[in-house]
């Protein structure tokens, strides 16, 4: 280990020396509360807990171990032990001081709970479903029961109210069931085995886990709330609990998408869209709270339900993990190992009883994922690694424990117990897991499925996330809003319609009319999901009217996060070299990628056509691939054809030094073409024109081929006027078909000689 690891644990006597100075001195000024002291603990919990869990990322190890090891550490098992009047200078137990703390500890579990539902993948798990359902269901049942007849022969000196052994016994078999996804997500992802078929189920099976684990706690907590079993008032706590997730996964979706998605779109606020976010937890932590459950569970719904809002940007995302990973988790994590007090365990029966738990919890855990996995289907290798997976407990367990010791179920001594299997059981995971993975052979379909969705990682269409559309009332906008509809609908993208002709600014449009081109794109996205196996027909579409000068409009709108703003108004070209003013401006106000639509032909009578020939022409380049992107997904979509043509001009200096050398390179560029095709399962027929200006020969094959539009990848060349190069200016002014360009974003220099 390098000595620069241990530096910051250096200091951490030096600031307890410190501290427990001050804290003494304060401690004499008042009897009552010290903010004092409450910033004094959170700097130490924050400071030595981040210390110690970099070391334990660095080792290989979840930095919650080291959270925890700071919290157990600078309690009564070392820092009490060595200096107890130190320790309780800086924590005393006054109730006062420590509901100060305490109170920021319960905020941090229902944000944890947030963060852990964000991370919940539902799609991952109807993805793999009926196998990780069948698995969960046995790793649960096996462990469950070991734990609830652990439970049963627990002492009753361990036991706070002995007569609610029915409601401890619940608690542990389902502490012992439970597994942490975020854990268990680290370590599969670490080994890049996420999206492995094995990997997914691992993870698919520890969401399950998860979820059918804080339904029964939200359940357990109404036992311990009424103090002995009542049916009424635990079947009122069950269909409740039922209640609220049927409606939250139905009603709620749509209404957390709209809300977060109006947040984002109309408020100015810094972090406007985190201050929902956390009211959204708030309030359905709330929810659970009335209907007799712990707020746990509203926190967690809140938190899946976030994670699949498409409005939720990288940005966010990263700013509400950061607060709670710099703050939130160091202070709860450290309390809890503040609470445990490992100098119980000198007790030999303790000891014991202990290391049964620990046992009892592997055995039951990794026995139990073991048999599931052999009855879902999976080999042995692979029952092994998730069996190996299941069994860590991390910060779930912990959780558990918590919400266990504070509603009286646990006791300190059995909190202490269940703290050290969680820390031993998680440390053990990571070795395990990453041994069984590293084993695991890969199937053709397997490796197939994975270097498609590699491909995607790096394309541009896969990574769409919010297409603006902008029109106006001609006949163009139209068709323009029937592309988007089919590009959309593949994957369900929520779109936002922006009308900017001038009678929407003027306001004069009909209702009629401002739902006329959100009429065209959901019937297109019900186009792709006729004819093609997606959940297509699902998308979104917000009407907005342009309010302000054009310019004004489009800046207001850039802001929002849009990742491709498509472009569909009446006039197109202006004079030679130069587009319509309109899109001028347009242009200079939007930086990302930009899609401008020319309605020709027969598109020009019907705007919304059964099925798309599309004409790509392709050149090795960066913007080319993403033309061809497009075309692909355009074809997929319309249920159309699609020719790709590759122009080898005298201006290519491969051609001019050997055929065959200017040859493979260009059937090289073809094959890309082919192979993009072929993994979306769309036929193409390649075409390649030699020594001929590309645009002449692009326009050569519109006039002898049935294509009835052009998809071009375009670089947005830096000039005066908005310039997509010769070669682009020359089809979309000349040809008798459709066009529409896909332009890359920031502008770049233009060449010495455009092709």
């Amino acid at each position: 280990m390098q000595w620069s690891l241990l530096r910051p644990v250096g200091l951490v006597p030096a600031a307890l020396v410190l501290t427990t100075i001050a804290a003494s001195a304060e401690g004499g000024k008042s009897a009552g509360p010290s903010e004092f002291l409450l910033v004094a603990q959170i700097v130490l919990l924050i400071a030595v807990g981040r210390g110690l869990g970099e070391i334990m990322q660095r080792i290989g190890q979840p930095s919650v171990i080291g959270e925890l090891l700071a919290g157990i550490l600078l309690g009564p098992s070392l820092f009490g032990w060595i200096w107890p009047e130190a320790q309780h200078a800086i924590f005393p137990k006054t109730p006062e001081q420590k509901a100060m703390i305490d109170g920021i500890a319960q905020f941090g579990i229902l944000l944890l709970l947030l963060l852990t539902g964000m991370e919940t993948d539902l799609k991952l798990v109807r993805k793999v479903g009926k196998a990780a359902i069948a698995i969960s269901i046995a790793g649960i049942l096996v462990p469950f029961a070991c734990g609830f007849a652990l439970g049963e022969f627990l002492p009753d000196a361990l036991l706070p109210k002995p007569e609610q052994r029915l409601v401890a016994s619940l608690f542990m078999g389902t502490a012992l069931s439970i597994s942490s996804v975020k854990i268990v997500a680290v370590v599969v992802r670490e080994m890049n085995f996420m999206r492995r078929n094995v990997g997914q189920i691992i993870v698919a099976t520890a969401v399950i886990d998860d979820t059918i684990g804080w339904i029964i706690i939200a359940v357990i907590f109404s036992l311990a709330s009424q103090g002995t079993p009542d049916i009424a008032s635990v079947a009122k706590a069950v269909l409740g609990t039922l209640a609220f997730l049927a409606v939250s996964f139905t009603i709620g979706r749509r209404l957390v998408f709209q809300l977060i998605r109006w947040t984002n779109d109309n408020l100015v606020s810094t972090a406007a869209v985190i201050t929902v976010i956390l009211l959204l937890m708030g309030v359905m932590a709330l929810i659970t709270h009335l209907i007799g459950v712990h707020t746990v569970l509203g926190a967690f719904v809140a938190g899946i339900l976030v994670g699949e809002s498409p409005i939720l940007t990288r940005q966010i995302d990263e700013r509400l993990r950061g607060l709670i990973s710099s703050f939130f988790m160091p202070v709860f994590f450290g309390l809890a190992g503040l609470s445990a007090d490992l100098s119980v365990l000198r007790d030999p029966n303790l000891l014991m009883l202990t290391g049964l738990l620990v046992v009892i919890a592997s055995v039951g855990k990794f026995g139990g994922a073991f048999v599931g996995g052999t009855l879902g289907g999976l080999s042995t290798r692979e029952s092994l690694a998730l069996a190996s997976g299941m069994n860590a407990r991390g910060s779930t367990e912990v959780i558990i424990a918590t919400i266990g010791l504070s509603i009286g179920v646990l006791s300190q001594n059995l909190f202490t117990m269940i703290v050290t299997m969680a820390i031993v059981t998680t440390m053990a995971m990571p070795p395990m897991l990453r041994g069984a993975l590293a084993r695991l052979p890969m199937n053709k379909e397997e490796k197939g499925r994975l270097e498609r969705e590699e491909f995607e990682k790096r394309g541009f269409v896969a990574n769409l996330e919010r297409p603006l559309l902008a029109v106006d009332e001609s006949v163009n906008a139209t068709f323009a809003s029937h592309v988007v509809g089919l590009i959309a609908g593949m994957r369900g993208l929520p779109i936002t319609v922006l009308h900017i002709g001038e009678r929407a600014r003027e306001q004069e449009k009909t209702p009629d009319e401002e739902e006329s081109h959100e009429a065209v794109v959901k019937k297109a996205a019900e186009t792709v999901s006729a004819n093609a196996d997606s959940d297509a027909g699902s998308v979104d579409v917000v009407t907005r009217a342009r309010r302000a000068e054009l310019g004004e409009t489009i800046a207001d709108e850039a802001r929002k996060g849009f990742d491709l703003l498509v472009v569909g108004v009446d006039k197109v070209a202006a004079t030679k070299d130069l587009f319509d003013r309109k899109i001028e401006d347009i242009a200079a106000k939007f930086d990302g990628p930009l899609a401008i639509v020319a309605a020709k032909g027969k598109h020009l009578k019907q705007p919304m056509p059964e099925r798309l020939n599309i004409l790509v022409p392709v050149s090795g380049s960066g913007v080319s691939k993403r033309g061809a992107e497009v075309a692909v997904a355009l074809t997929q979509a319309g249920s159309g054809s699609l020719r790709v043509i590759y122009v080898a001009t005298t201006r290519d200096k491969g051609a001019q030094r050997g055929a065959s050398r200017g040859l493979s390179q260009e059937a090289g560029i073809l094959k890309d073409a082919s192979d993009l095709a072929a993994r979306y399962d769309v036929d193409i027929t390649t075409t390649l024109r030699v020594n001929r200006a590309p645009e002449a020969a692009i326009l050569r094959e519109i006039d002898t081929t049935d294509v009835d539009l052009v998809v071009m990848g375009v670089d947005r060349i830096q000039a005066d006027h908005l310039s997509f190069g010769g070669v682009a200016d020359a089809v979309l002014r000349q040809s008798k078909v459709s066009v529409l360009l896909v332009s890359s974003g920031e502008p770049r220099q233009a060449p010495a000689e455009n092709a």
